[in-house]
């Protein structure tokens, strides 16, 4: 990729995240409720004078048109200024920071769980194709793939933390045994998706006519798959990983919500019960541009990986 095209790519990005910005906050300012109302009294049922609303809502700027407010709010954003969360009790931005650890140990712990297993089970599946072997593996794969993420949260938990009592059944700390069960929940249902993919890909390039020939001239079978299949299966397994670690720093809210880990996906389905508009922005922006800057690694990975990449370029 040139650095034009990575100059291009970096431009979309900016149109990308101007474009995620403004219906991110339609999408908040259009929300029932009043958001003063809820900043002053909380969720408690407490009377709050008109006078009080009507200060605060001339302090945040809310009295004022829509695209005033919006372009206000863009100006602090650009200057590094993403507001004060009012539910936290800290700026927006500090908040942010607190929580983004939470959610990186967890999508990269996760990830680690798939690769350990995702890969050589695909791999062996797509080699060892139509055995019992290959159809219990995919069995289990395809239960693993329909059962939803926040279903398999509960059945880890009511078995090892209620049954058990190996885990504590309320975390809200970043500890190792808080860890271990939405880990272990996000990884088996990654690990079910990713390894019928790497068992797809793996198949494809198994069924081409450069493995049939290199069978013809008498190579070995290791040979072949080791030299010849996996190095073309790795482009798209990157860009397979890529989304699926992209969406995983996004905050896998419904996890972190049953596991009351405190990271990012926590952090913004709070945000939404309190109204705390400014904090769902940042989070919501900060999601988008992880996710966009992860796709653009991965494709400059391409040309480093692939040497028909790397010559096209030249």
């Amino acid at each position: 990729m040139s650095r034009k095209e990575v100059l291009y790519r970096i431009l979309q990005m900016v149109l990308v995240l101007l474009g995620i910005s403004f219906i991110t906050f339609c999408l908040v300012m259009l929300a029932p409720g009043d958001p003063v109302r809820q900043m002053i009294a909380g969720n408690e049922d407490i009377v709050v004078s008109q006078v009080e609303i009507d200060a605060l809502r001339h302090e945040l700027g809310l009295d004022q048109p829509f695209l005033f407010q919006y372009t206000g709010w863009l100006g602090r954003v650009l200057q590094g200024n993403f507001g004060f969360s009012y539910m936290m009790k800290k700026p927006v931005l500090d908040a942010l920071l607190e929580t983004l650890p939470a959610t990186v140990i967890l999508a990269v712990a996760s990830s680690v769980f798939m690769l350990v297993f995702a890969i050589p089970l695909g791999i062996y599946t797509a080699v060892k194709q139509n055995t019992w072997f290959d159809y219990l593996v995919r069995g289990l794969t395809f239960a693993g793939v329909s059962v939803p993420n926040f279903w398999m949260g509960l059945v880890l938990l009511w078995i090892f933390a209620l049954q058990l009592g190996f885990f504590p059944i309320v975390g809200g700390s970043v500890t190792v045994e808080n860890l271990i069960l939405p880990m272990l929940t996000l990884g088996i249902v990654m690990t079910s998706k990713y390894t019928r993919q790497v068992r797809a890909t793996v198949l494809e390039e198994l069924n081409q006519d450069y493995v049939v020939g290199a069978r013809a001239r008498g190579m070995k079978d290791s040979y072949i798959l080791w030299k010849e299949v996996l190095p073309n299966a790795l482009l798209p397994l990157i860009t397979l990983f890529g989304l699926a670690f992209g969406s995983l720093l996004g905050g896998a809210a419904v996890v972190e919500i049953v596991f009351s880990w405190p990271g990012l996906g926590y952090t913004v389905v709070q945000a939404i019960i309190y109204r705390d508009f400014q904090t769902v922005q940042a989070i919501v922006l900060w999601i988008a541009l992880m996710y966009m800057v992860i796709n653009l690694v991965v494709d400059l990975s391409y040309v480093h990986l692939d040497p028909r990449l790397r010559k096209a370029g030249r």
